[in-house]
């Protein structure tokens, strides 16, 4: 059976996702599965303590949703990608060199897992993670 409106499908690239044609059918992935993806391969990079700005991360943690989306945004065409990345980077780690390594994951990530080219890997350094020292004795003011 032949429907006009797939036939339409298969010659415009969707609002959302892209669109892999076979011979024996279409496959397409929505833009929040690339956004998971490139989520994912993001947080596995050593010095990326975590993802978005520091006021989405405080409402996460107030009101959790859907964490691996978090500092993602992704523009996807019918076979090519951008991926915008904030993060918030380790204190004591190279930011180009966490930045390189980075878009190296990204991009080996979606182009195995989608087949997409990704174009682009932007990426905003929002914050520096320092961690505290748990022996650290309470700052206290002393009157005279």
């Amino acid at each position: 059976m032949f429907d006009a409106e797939v036939a339409a499908d298969r010659s415009s690239p969707k609002e959302e996702g892209w669109v892999l044609e076979t011979d024996r059918g279409i496959t397409t992935v929505s833009d929040a599965v690339v956004a998971k993806m490139a989520g994912i391969a993001a947080r596995e990079v050593e010095g990326v303590h975590e993802l978005g700005k520091a006021f989405r991360r405080l409402v996460g943690r107030i009101r959790p949703g859907d964490q691996l989306t978090q500092g993602v945004n992704v523009e996807v065409g019918k076979k090519e990608a951008a991926i915008d990345l904030v993060i918030v980077i380790d204190y004591g780690f190279s930011i180009p060199a966490v930045a390189q390594s980075l878009r190296d994951n990204v991009i080996a990530k979606l182009e195995a897992g989608t087949g997409l080219v990704v174009k682009e890997v932007n990426i905003e350094v929002d914050d520096l993670f320092i961690p505290s020292e748990e022996t650290e004795a309470p700052v206290t003011a002393r009157v005279e």
